[in-house]
């Protein structure tokens, strides 16, 4: 299926979770820009403002107002969820359970509809290899998000058209300042180097955040029920050549160090996380077109 193959004159209105977010405040232009409408849960004033000032309607709410979620998924013609509790990021456990009352709120509405609904999960990973959408959801911290997943998934018995958009590490672009990367680089700025950890061979994927929003749209426009999709620009970075990136633009020299010197992220350099998009490819005909993460870098996106 390619690009093309999309039905003109069936414009939706769609229901987006997260979306003052990061790739929220990307998905919608992209929706918009298609001819759809859209509606975005905001939990604040702030957040209400950001969403309307991209073009979309707003619903105040959080994943903790199942009713408020409900009724939203109900009144939509598709759902894209894109929110988690990320305040619980030392719970993630925790922070599945809240997402995943605001997801059965939306499953709810959604089923006997054939409705779409995409959610954003995680890329998984597997040793000795990229990961593949044929791989299982992560394990380990993510688990619990992950069964999320698999729950939205099964509604495909329930007649809905759930599609699961799994991201790797890494959602660059300009104005990211608080992702994987961002943070790296006020860490490295602060250590007065650029640290990897080992011999710097273990890899990070990541993809631009204008690719990851083509895809949720193309996803919740002709995924089939039951697709994983995977939102891969590159497959695998090494950690040391992202280090060295990094390095360049903030004038400070390259470290290999233990993992315990990096804390959390010494954690996730520790382990290889290729992963590819090949089968996303052949499905739906996306293509990524805007800079990788390296072009980013080196574009000063990530200075400070």
């Amino acid at each position: 299926m390619s690009e093309s193959d999309i039905t003109e004159g069936n414009d939706m209105n769609i229901f987006v979770t997260g979306a003052s977010g990061w790739i929220g405040s990307a998905v919608i232009p992209e929706l918009i820009a298609a001819g759809h409408t859209v509606t975005g849960l905001a939990r604040s004033d702030a957040s209400a403002a950001k969403v309307e000032a991209l073009g979309a309607s707003v619903v105040r709410g959080s994943l903790t107002e199942p009713d408020i979620l409900r009724e939203a998924a109900a009144s939509a013609d598709g759902v894209i969820h894109l929110a988690f509790p990320h305040e619980n990021m030392n719970d993630l456990a925790g922070a599945a359970v809240t997402e995943r009352g605001g997801v059965v709120a939306m499953l709810e509405a959604l089923a006997g509809t054939g409705r779409p609904i995409v959610l954003a999960s995680g890329t998984p990973v597997v040793a000795g290899r990229p990961s593949t959408e044929d791989d299982d959801t992560p394990g380990g911290p993510m688990a619990a998000r992950g069964a999320n997943a698999e729950l939205v998934l099964a509604s495909a018995a329930d007649g809905v058209r759930p599609s699961v958009v799994r991201l790797p590490r890494s959602v660059h672009g300009e104005g990211d300042k608080h992702g994987f990367v961002a943070q790296l680089s006020r860490m490295f700025r602060e250590a007065g180097a650029a640290m990897y950890v080992g011999d710097g061979t273990n890899r990070w994927c990541a993809v631009h955040v204008l690719d990851a929003a083509h895809l949720f749209r193309l996803a919740l426009e002709n995924a089939p029920a039951g697709a994983v999709l995977h939102a891969v620009g590159d497959e695998g970075i090494p950690v040391r050549t992202l280090a060295e990136a990094l390095a360049a633009r903030l004038d400070l020299p390259t470290e290999s160090v233990d993992a315990e010197r990096l804390g959390f992220y010494g954690m996730m350099q520790s382990v290889d996380h290729a992963t590819t998009a090949i089968r996303t490819r052949e499905l739906l005909g996306w293509e990524p077109t805007h800079p990788g993460l390296l072009d980013d870098i080196a574009a000063g996106h990530y200075d400070g």
